[in-house]
């Protein structure tokens, strides 16, 4: 590289920083930071393009905002993301979006002290944080609940309750990955259990149980509730209250896991009736496991309701501390469910609003956004999705806007790396921004990072690599 090209030397990078800079940090992270810009700086110089190098003024700036970044890690890393993907439950977006009920709660349990495990009453140690069970309980009528930090440390546990080499029966039509390649069978092998599989994959009757149970081989059976595939054809399910029954007259306990679970009825929108845990409990089971960022659309969890006498041995179990929420979680949770008993679920969750939203409004939203950015931009319908392992091959009408670009792929980039990131999907070779999943209030920012990228777009010549630095800067 010619000396011109050449970058300031950290060392006279670092002489250049202003004083409340230098004292503001310490020395390892200002050096760390100001490497960190120069090796920066030396990629961009390498693009033959490139404008002449900047100097060490010029560059203390990038420092100051690295160092500045890294104190908000969390802020500046989740910049904050416009789901235009059309997927409701994104996993990869982090799934549903909080209620400002549980926001609020999650922040001030971060803030300050709770009364997490004691008794104001007595002023000794009590049962950890209870809102967020006492919820459960009352929305389900379970004898008792337990919240633990996910949907598949729930079943764990559940699954625990077998034994050291206690049989689990589960229909081979069940043997689901729940995702992330974690799978059933792994879940009941971790936990000390022996699976025992009856039935097919695509038929399985009440009967099939009856071998295991009455040979005394099994001790626990795990139903799990198809929420992220579906079985079409020649397909036939087991009576849940009559495989229920079985397992009972020969002591063994019934787990129903409904993944991705519901607390409303899901036919009121439209769509097919989801199990509810009180229907479950109702037709038999013991125990119910489901998620709590999925359809109940608040914070990651794994709830639990069912049976007192399991809860105590489920309590005990050494691994139940390992997987247990930490106050802000409880908290959170306790928040969203208590909208649930107040009746103000459909207005005040995120995801129930934007499942209510109506197509005629998503049109409207999408002729304004489309109108006002002008150019090739057009409203098209579209098909949202619930993704999340929920309501598979489940669609939901809908509407977005189409983005015409000679090149599709950088726009998409540059939207993906701006801020806020908007995320959608490129099809039939124009990029398409979904607004289902996308609250009204938010058109604002979505209309202004699709401007900003054509900017930077039209300002680099539609070059990814530029667009993605020019973004980041």
């Amino acid at each position: 590289m010619a000396p011109n090209r050449r970058p300031p030397s950290v060392e006279r990078l670092l002489s250049s920083l202003a004083p409340d800079v230098a004292n503001g940090h310490g020395r390892e992270a200002i050096v760390d930071a100001a490497r960190e810009v120069v090796a920066a700086e030396r990629r961009r110089l390498g693009d033959g393009d490139a404008p002449a190098p900047r100097t060490a003024g010029d560059l203390a700036g990038d420092v100051e905002t690295a160092l500045r970044e890294r104190a908000g890690a969390w802020s500046a890393g989740a910049t904050g993301a416009i789901n235009a993907t059309g997927v409701l439950i994104h996993t990869n977006l982090g799934r549903s979006t909080w209620p400002l009920a549980a926001i609020e709660a999650a922040r001030a349990a971060a803030e300050a002290p709770i009364l997490l495990e004691l008794d104001a009453a007595t002023g000794r140690r009590g049962r950890r944080y209870r809102a967020a069970e006492d919820a459960l309980i009352a929305l389900t009528g379970a004898e008792d609940a337990l919240v633990t930090n996910n949907n598949a440390a729930a079943i764990a546990l559940a699954v625990g309750l077998a034994g050291r080499g206690g049989g689990v029966i589960v229909s081979r039509g069940e043997l689901v990955e729940i995702g992330g390649g974690v799978r059933i069978p792994e879940i009941v092998r971790r936990a000390g259990a022996k699976l025992i599989e009856v039935g097919t994959t695509n038929r399985t009757r009440a009967e099939d149980f009856e071998a295991p149970l009455s040979e005394g081989r099994a001790r626990l059976v795990l139903r799990v509730h198809r929420s992220n595939f579906r079985l079409e054809g020649f397909v036939e399910d087991p009576d849940f209250a009559a495989v229920a029954v079985l397992a009972h007259e020969h002591g063994a306990i019934v787990v129903d896991d409904l993944g991705s679970g519901a607390l409303l009825d899901t036919a009121r929108f439209g769509l097919p009736h989801e199990p509810l845990p009180s229907e479950r409990l109702a037709a038999g089971a013991d125990l119910v496991t489901f998620s709590g960022d999925k359809l109940v659309g608040g914070p990651q969890a794994g709830l639990v309701v069912g049976r007192a006498d399991l809860f105590a041995k489920l309590r005990k179990d050494p691994l139940a501390r390992a997987m247990r929420p930490d106050k802000v979680t409880l908290a959170a949770v306790a928040a969203t469910l208590g909208l649930y008993r107040a009746g103000r679920a459909e207005l005040e969750i995120p995801l129930w609003r934007v499942v209510a939203a109506s197509v005629a409004n998503l049109e409207a939203r999408a002729r304004r956004i489309a109108s006002a950015l002008g150019g090739l931009t057009e409203a098209v319908v579209t098909e949202a999705t619930f993704g999340g392992g929920a309501l598979p091959g489940e669609v939901l009408p809908s509407f977005g806007i189409a983005l015409a670009h000679p090149k599709p792929d950088a726009l998409a980039t540059a939207l993906r790396t701006g801020r806020p990131a908007v995320i959608g999907r490129i099809e039939d070779g124009r990029v398409l921004l979904d607004l289902r999943a996308i609250e009204p209030e938010r058109d604002g920012e979505l209309e202004a990072a699709v401007r900003s990228a054509l900017a930077g777009l039209a300002g680099t010549g539609g070059n990814a690599r530029s667009v993605r630095r020019a973004t980041c800067a």
